[in-house]
């Protein structure tokens, strides 16, 4: 599951039992060497999907993280690219990768941008906001861009239950549940509290038209649909 320059079990419990904040502080150093790095191949679909509505100008990464994201950014936007994140730690390796970019510490619930941005970009990360949060996150996103502006994230279909991996992540959000009723501070990260339905309805509330693109070279399901769609949400002109 993990490359030989991965955390530990024993980091990994560290960062379980700490915050949200803290834990990624800790893990930063060997965040690119988990399963928990968006793959390249989700990077790759998503600025192949982009080329076709760019090129575009400013670009954001929100929830930026060690700033795997700037790849597709880079490849579509041609004036500047911000990453911005709440874990100084993620953001000290993303700044070491990308010196180029800018790089802002700060909450996504409260996002301090006011129309700079022509498209926004986030990645893995909605499992961090509780469905509650989401209201706020979206609508700092939509401050932050431009009228016109797009505000993109890939979002896996749900896995069978007749799967490894659905049971796997059911499990994983019941030892959450657990963890944050007994433990604090709390850690959130969900995979089952954002469905395609509620984040399209959430996008559309905050004032964004919504369409999704499907990501057809990540393949298909046993059923036809597609594994991951692209969501395309964007601020009215």
């Amino acid at each position: 599951m993990f490359s030989p320059h991965g955390p530990s079990l024993r980091e990994l419990c560290v960062q379980a039992f700490s915050s949200v904040e803290r834990g990624y502080d800790l893990l930063a150093p060997k965040f690119d060497h988990t399963p928990f790095r968006t793959p390249d191949s989700y990077l790759r679909a998503t600025a192949d999907a982009l080329s076709e509505l760019g090129p575009f100008d400013q670009g954001l990464d929100v929830c930026c993280g060690t700033g795997a994201g700037m790849a597709v950014l880079r490849s579509v936007c041609r004036i500047g690219i911000t990453g911005v994140d709440f874990s100084a730690g993620m953001l000290a390796q993303a700044r070491s990768a990308h010196p180029d970019a800018t790089w802002v510490q700060a909450d996504a619930r409260a996002l301090p941008f006011t129309g700079g941005f022509s498209l926004a970009v986030s990645f893995g990360a909605l499992g961090h906001f509780l469905p509650t949060e989401r209201p706020a996150l979206f609508a700092g996103v939509h401050r932050a861009l431009r009228p016109g502006g797009i505000f993109a994230l890939p979002i896996g279909a749900p896995p069978p239950p007749t799967s490894t991996a659905y049971w796997a992540a059911l499990g994983f959000d019941l030892a959450m549940r657990v963890r944050n009723t007994v433990w604090r501070p709390p850690f959130v990260m969900y995979y089952r509290t954002n469905p395609l339905s509620a984040v399209h309805d959430d996008l559309t509330a905050a004032g964004f038209t919504v369409t999704t693109v499907d990501l057809t070279a990540l393949g298909q399901r046993r059923d036809g649909n597609p594994r991951c769609r692209l969501i395309l949400a964007q601020r009215p002109h």
